[in-house]
């Protein structure tokens, strides 16, 4: 999945919470979140009336990021509520950083086809 197709698919699927996402589609959008959060922190530091645009930013792509990160565990096999671990400091964060690295699986799983032939 090319890094287009991975944005235009999570904003397509936006409010989503069932099905797979494979690990190019998350990463490419954590990248792209990252990339936007950057230019706009950057626009606030110079011109600090736009920092009102990062905040719209957060706050339009909070639900499709948690979209996208729960349907990422439904590639691995997992529920979407082990997103939850996050909230355990630090072994929670190494264990869901593991599982986001983790390559899909290759058989039809109870969340859906395969995302990988």
């Amino acid at each position: 999945m090319s890094f287009t197709e991975a944005i235009s698919s999570v904003f397509r699927q936006y409010a989503n919470f069932s099905g797979r996402a494979r690990r190019s589609e998350f990463w490419f959008f954590y990248l792209f979140n990252t990339v936007v959060g950057l230019i706009l922190n950057i626009l606030a530091f110079v011109v600090p009336v736009l920092a009102i645009l990062g905040g719209i930013y957060s706050l339009a792509v909070l639900v499709p990021g948690l979209a996208v990160s729960w349907r990422r565990m439904h590639d691995i096999g997992r529920s979407g509520a082990w997103n939850l671990i996050c909230l355990v400091p630090l072994i929670g964060w190494i264990l869901i950083l593991i599982w986001y690295c983790t390559d899909s699986e290759y058989a039809d799983n109870k969340y859906g086809p395969a995302t990988k032939r």
